[in-house]
């Protein structure tokens, strides 16, 4: 008989030999893989605030436009013009099509004999006359990032006597951007002899601002985004994150609140549309918060709004809240205009904004003694023409609205980019 030990030997052995027949190996560990090194995060180095230097004459190109760089979705066609009303955006207003297949307009401004001039982002300034092809007044080399380029566009308020347009453009100085506002002469259907009234305006691929617009004591008001650098909105030696206001000659106000300087109020993020109350007189704007928390604001001279330090309505005595604000939702506002007519019923003093990533036209009145509680605020044409860029009234007593899906955040159709009129109000 086997002892104890014996049979321990004896299936070890057995062990060993199926082991063996079946390939079978010790596990291996092995090694751990070594962790990746990441870069530290770079950090976006803006130009110190520099004083305002001998304006550089703005460079014009004399040569054929260059070849818009659309959405790649689509190729932009010559534009076209089209009296035939479209499918109404909603069963209660009608809406028709004035120019087909532009590349990013951007500010609409009608002149005293109601020819509608316009800015394309890259750089274009153009013309519009009803029975008449567009024609191209200039061509101007901008920097084109982003949202920067060729942004807004005003009329001398003396326009029939002395021919000035103004426009607002981003440049690059070296490897920085930067924005300026020039003025030009309509002469021989071609915009000459550029004068650069301001510049040094900080810039950036996002945050330009660039909304130009005459008040109404001849004074012209300039939005200029942080251009990215949020602090600035509070430096009072920087012209980023402001309202401002100039001479149309360029000079600065004598009744400006800071003296000496353009800057007319301060703490903004990325101010857009403007424009005066009809009967009062007061300056409502429309401005970008972050994500969420877009804005309208009551201007008043020397007002801090309060960006970076608060967001939306901050209960802050030492900042002026909004009067209204998007909260989670995000509009995007852009160019604004209050309703001075009368051919849209119901829509007298009226102030639209329109909504990029919001995609719809905004109408808000106000109420109270002082204009300052919201009355009405109504969503209209809501994701039927896609993202709006700019709202003016019309000499005809209409709407009229451009579209910006070719901006490369939209989704173009083939007749995109558009200006369209609003001809029915529905009410």
């Amino acid at each position: 008989m086997l002892n104890t030990k014996s049979v321990c030997l004896i299936l070890a052995f057995l062990v060993g030999l199926l082991l063996t027949a079946f390939g079978c190996q010790s596990p291996k560990l092995s090694s751990p893989t070594p962790p990746t090194q990441t870069a530290p995060p770079a950090t976006l180095a803006m130009p110190s605030p520099s004083p305002l230097t001998q304006p550089t004459p703005p460079t014009l190109i004399p040569a054929t436009p260059t070849t818009p760089q659309p959405n790649p979705q689509t190729q932009p066609t010559p534009p076209t013009q089209s009296t035939q009303p479209d499918t109404p955006a909603r069963k209660d207003l009608q809406v028709e099509v004035v120019l087909r297949n532009l590349d990013v307009p951007w500010s609409l401004a009608f002149a005293p004999d109601s020819r509608l001039f316009f800015t394309e982002r890259p750089g274009r300034i153009m013309v519009f006359e009803q029975g008449k092809p567009t024609s191209l007044l200039a061509t101007i080399e901008v920097a084109r990032q982003s949202e920067a380029g060729l942004l807004g566009l005003a009329l001398s308020p003396n326009f029939s006597q002395d021919r000035y347009l103004y426009v607002h453009y981003t440049y690059r100085e070296g490897n920085t951007l930067k924005n300026r506002v020039v003025r030009f002469t309509e002469q021989g259907g071609k915009a000459v002899n550029p004068v650069v009234l301001l510049e040094n305006i900080p810039g950036s691929g996002i945050h330009d601002g660039g909304r130009l617009r005459f008040g109404p004591d001849g004074k012209l008001y300039i939005t200029a985004g942080d251009s990215s650098n949020s602090e600035l909105a509070q430096d009072p030696h920087s012209l980023a994150g402001k309202i401002l206001r100039i001479n149309p000659d360029g000079s600065i106000p004598t009744d400006n609140p800071f003296p000496g300087s353009p800057v007319y109020s301060f703490g903004h993020r990325n101010p857009q549309g403007l424009d005066w109350h009809p009967v009062t007189g007061q300056l409502y704007e429309v401005e970008h918060g972050p994500s969420a928390h877009d804005e309208l604001n009551l201007i008043v001279p020397g007002g801090n709004y309060g960006w970076p330090r608060i967001i939306g309505k901050g209960n802050n005595p030492q900042f002026l809240d909004p009067l209204l604000e998007s909260r989670t939702d995000t509009w995007a506002p852009s160019g604004a205009s209050f309703y001075k007519g009368s051919r849209l019923v119901g829509w007298q003093n009226s102030f639209f904004f329109a909504a990029l990533r919001g995609e719809a036209l905004h109408r808000v009145t106000f109420k109270g003694q002082e204009l300052r509680d919201i009355d009405v605020h109504q969503v209209l044409l809501a994701g039927t023409l896609g993202r709006l860029r700019d709202v003016v009234e019309g000499p005809d007593g209409f709407l009229y609205i451009a579209t910006n899906n070719r901006d490369g955040r939209g989704t173009p159709t083939a007749e995109d980019d558009r200006i369209l009129r609003i001809v029915a109000s529905g009410n």
